[in-house]
């Protein structure tokens, strides 16, 4: 059948000795190497049908494109850069899984540079790098740890950043934190707690400031009054040493309590236990993120979900956006939304 790809086509062929070429491919899916050229640059005008016959005939022939002439010929390297200054932390890891899978599913490759230390100097040193390796755009995660919110960028190069300061000039992808403190808070009055103690992040943290203005102004638009806000620094030891003090309260005053990450709220759930306190009987705890081990807790976490996949999916989807479009998109905060996972650390307050 005329154009159907089948393994004798790739034995009959006169160039199985030597690297297949689009000719080749077309020659296969019986169509022209244009058509054949718009499907592995990734151009969308071409039929749906067509285009799987197109791939179906790299894949048998063993097609594999020359990056350095795809390069020249379409000025694009297929390939994004990928400054982040930690490959530990969960947030990051599970972003730069997002950026991954996003890119992988466009055609994209990815380059990865992790710092050691997040500097102006040394941000500008590593987008030098990433830019000589001609990748098409940059994205830079955690950029809110930078020591200064301005760095240099080539011009010709498209950059999206996470987690950064308002004032910054590209794109910016977070989380909703506003929206995940706020939903912490509501779910525990809707409960019927009076108010509710923070446990709150570092002040050097944006998003600890952002959940920790959330809860106060969640609480105050419903009458109640905020107590104190307690400071950690995203450690269980912190969560444990303050949960200590909390737990050290008349019987009654601390019934609800809001951690802005789940690692501090393991510390409070022990402190409380140490107590004598029953969790979720005498006291409600909520924490923030939803990290693997959440539902291990005991009792199980209540818990915000932050979708770190979704933060790294919608990098990627800006920097296409700009890429493919060779020009700027607002510099403004896109906002991923949180989702409150309901588990067994919450309860009515007794009565």
């Amino acid at each position: 059948m005329p154009g159907e790809v089948t393994g004798e086509a790739l034995r009959t062929t006169p160039t199985a000795r030597r690297n297949p070429s689009l000719a080749d491919v077309a020659k296969v899916a019986g169509v022209s190497s244009q058509t054949v050229s718009r499907v592995v640059n990734g151009h969308g005008n071409v039929v749906a049908a067509t285009r799987e016959r197109v791939l179906e005939a790299l894949r048998a022939v063993g097609y594999r494109p020359n990056a350095a002439a795809r390069a020249l010929a379409t000025g694009r390297s297929r390939a994004l850069g990928v400054l982040t200054f930690s490959v530990s932390r969960l947030g990051d890891v599970r972003s730069l899984s997002g950026i991954s899978t996003a890119a992988s599913r466009a055609g994209y490759s990815i380059s990865l540079l992790s710092l050691r230390e997040a500097t102006t100097t040394g941000v500008d040193a590593g987008i030098a790098h990433l830019a000589g390796q001609d990748v098409d755009g940059l994205i830079i995660i955690e950029a809110e740890v930078l020591d200064s919110p301005v760095f240099s960028v080539p011009p010709s190069v498209p950059l999206v950043v996470t987690d950064a300061v308002a004032s910054q000039r590209y794109p910016n992808v977070d989380t909703d934190q506003a929206a995940g403190a706020a939903l912490a808070v509501e779910h525990l009055l809707r409960l019927g707690h009076r108010t509710v103690h923070h446990v709150g992040g570092p002040r050097t943290s944006r998003a600890a400031r952002e959940r920790q203005r959330s809860w106060e102004s969640t609480l105050l638009a419903h009458g109640r009054p905020a107590p104190p806000a307690h400071v950690g620094d995203w450690t269980s030891a912190s969560g444990y040493r303050i949960g200590r003090v909390l737990a050290q309260r008349p019987p009654g005053e601390v019934s609800a309590v809001f951690s802005a990450n789940d690692q501090m709220a393991l510390g409070v759930l022990r402190a409380f236990h140490e107590a004598g306190a029953d969790v979720p009987g005498d006291v409600s705890v909520v924490g923030f993120d939803d990290i693997a081990e959440a539902g291990d807790y005991w009792p199980p976490l209540t818990t915000v979900r932050q979708d770190f996949e979704g933060v790294g999916e919608l990098c990627v989807s800006l920097l296409l956006d700009q890429i493919q479009h060779s020009g700027p998109v607002p510099a403004r905060t896109h906002r991923v939304p949180v989702q409150l996972v309901v588990r067994a650390s919450t309860a009515p307050p007794r009565t």
